[in-house]
């Protein structure tokens, strides 16, 4: 049997009401949970771009594939391994504006792990970070004895390594 493991799956759709619902139903049919959702627009005009995170075996994201690519609004689909791929997330955490007046460890927090402060006032912080999720888990572990204000993280957003050749299909309809 095989061993399930994380794969990205890039979905190109035209940009129609109710299509991410159609797509997260094939996937709630098989109680499959949707680790990670992002959808934007794509390289290609008027066409979305849903990337989402699973946790499946080959056989089953084989298998959803042909049932995505079955629905009237996907153009294609596809699914990568962590190694096909280059991935971030983003998150941002609100913290007290007082951690960086009177507490000398917060920068050092800040500056080791690559976030950037994106807003100040008075009373709280924005602190913003980029990379894999562990670094974003790390980062919320250290920041969590401070007293995390708000929280949020993004799906993630990744990029092939290889070439894909979704513009000249799309050239050819």
């Amino acid at each position: 049997m095989d061993e399930k493991q994380t794969y990205t799956v890039s979905i190109y759709t035209e940009n129609n009401i109710g299509v991410l619902n159609r797509i997260s139903a094939i996937f709630q049919r098989r109680h499959i949970n949707l680790e990670s959702v992002n959808v934007s627009k794509s390289e290609i005009k008027s066409v979305s771009r849903i990337t989402l995170l699973v946790q499946v075996t080959e056989d089953q994201i084989k298998k959803i594939i042909g049932q995505l690519e079955k629905q009237v609004e996907v153009i294609k689909a596809y699914y990568h391994t962590d190694e096909a791929t280059i991935y971030q997330e983003s998150c941002l955490f609100k913290l007290s504006t007082d951690l960086l007046t009177e507490n000398d460890e917060i920068q050092k927090v800040i500056n080791s792990s690559k976030s950037r402060v994106i807003n100040i006032n008075k009373d709280f912080f924005v602190l913003e970070k980029s990379g894999t999720k562990e670094e974003v888990e790390e980062l919320y572990h250290l920041l969590d004895k401070y007293g995390i204000k708000q929280f949020i993280r993004s799906g993630r957003i990744a990029i092939t390594r290889d070439e894909m050749r979704v513009s000249e299909l799309l050239k050819g309809n």
